[in-house]
C-alpha cells in the first residue's frame, strides 16, 4: 500500500485531516494494533459515536486506504482508545456487517469485505490537485472556511438534483437518494 503519511487527509498535523488516522507503515511494530485504521470522534458533530465509527470506515473504503482483508481495530481496542461503551463498537461493526462491507470471524476480528471504492487513488489525487487549487482561488475571493463549507453543501445539493433529474447520470438506480451526491 502506498505511503499516505504525507497526504493532507490523512496526516494529523493537516489543518482538515481525516476523523480517522490510517498508516499502514505506522501500524508495524509489534506492540501497536494491526489494523490500518485508528478511529477519531468529535462530540461536536451531533452525529451518534457508532454513526461516526460507520462512516469512517465508509470514508476510508471510497478513499482506497482500506482494502479487503484488512482488519478494523479490535472492540476492545476501539473502547480503549476512545472511551467509550463496547456496544457502541459493536453496533458500528454489526451495521457495517448488514451493509456487506465487514464480517466478524471469531477470535480473530472483523475483516473488511467490501469495497466502496469509486476511483482510483491516481484519479483520486488529480481530483485533490484541482480540488485544492480551487481551494486557493476560493481563498483569494475572500471566501472563509464556512462560506466555503457553505458553496459546497448547495452545490452538492444541486448537483444531487440535477443526477437524480437528469437520468441518473453515474448515479443510483436503486430508488435510494444518494446522501451527499455519494451513493
Amino acid at each position: 500500500m502506498a505511503d499516505h503519511r504525507h497526504d493532507p487527509c490523512v496526516s494529523p498535523e493537516s489543518r482538515y485531516p481525516l476523523p480517522m488516522t490510517i498508516d499502514k507503515e505506522l501500524n508495524s511494530s509489534s506492540d501497536a494494533p494491526d489494523s490500518p485504521i485508528v478511529f477519531r470522534l468529535d462530540p461536536a458533530s451531533g452525529v451518534p459515536t457508532y454513526l461516526q465509527l460507520v462512516q469512517q470506515v465508509e470514508q476510508a473504503l471510497r478513499l482506497g486506504y482500506l482494502k479487503p482483508g484488512d482488519r478494523l481495530p479490535k472492540v476492545r481496542e476501539v473502547v480503549a482508545e476512545l472511551a467509550i461503551n463496547p456496544n457502541t463498537v459493536l453496533k458500528a461493526y454489526r451495521e457495517l456487517e448488514n451493509k456487506g462491507l465487514t464480517s466478524g470471524r471469531p477470535g480473530q476480528g472483523t475483516f473488511i469485505d467490501g469495497s466502496l471504492e469509486q476511483a482510483t487513488l491516481p484519479q483520486l489525487a488529480g481530483l485533490r490537485r484541482s480540488l485544492r487549487s480551487w481551494l486557493a482561488k476560493a481563498d483569494a475571493t475572500g471566501l472563509d472556511e464556512d462560506g466555503i463549507v457553505a458553496l459546497v453543501t448547495s452545490t452538492m445539493r444541486d448537483f444531487s438534483e440535477r443526477r437524480g433529474t437528469d437520468g441518473d447520470r453515474g448515479g443510483r438506480n436503486d430508488g435510494q437518494r444518494s446522501v451527499g451526491g455519494v451513493a
